[in-house]
């Protein structure tokens, strides 16, 4: 990963996409892991972070300053939408693209 897309310096993609993911990856459901109380109901079937169903959205869990320095508070139990998205891919340049960094 070039230094460019660096996700510990980034963060742009955890303040500008909502954060949803199937119901059962949270930890009140067996094998979930991503804290419930800090997921809000998108649909019977969805759940998305807090701070993401809204615009300007920024994910409860994202620590620091955007194109800085930043870190994810539930790294380990992050959602597999989280998991998903790559430095570089489209999302990723679409989120920076956003917040004015370099793509």
């Amino acid at each position: 990963m070039s230094a460019e897309f660096d996700c510990q310096q980034c963060g742009a993609c955890c303040a500008y996409f909502r954060v949803s993911f199937y119901w059962a990856e949270a930890d009140d459901a067996p094998g979930g892991t991503v804290p419930a109380h800090l997921t809000e109901p998108v649909g019977p079937l969805h759940r998305c972070m807090v701070g993401t169903g809204v615009k300007p959205a920024r994910c409860t869990m994202l620590q620091g300053q955007i194109g800085c320095e930043v870190a994810c508070g539930i790294y380990e139990q992050r959602s597999t939408t989280c998991r998903e998205l790559m430095p570089g891919d489209e999302k990723c340049l679409k989120a920076r693209q956003h917040h004015g960094l370099p793509i």
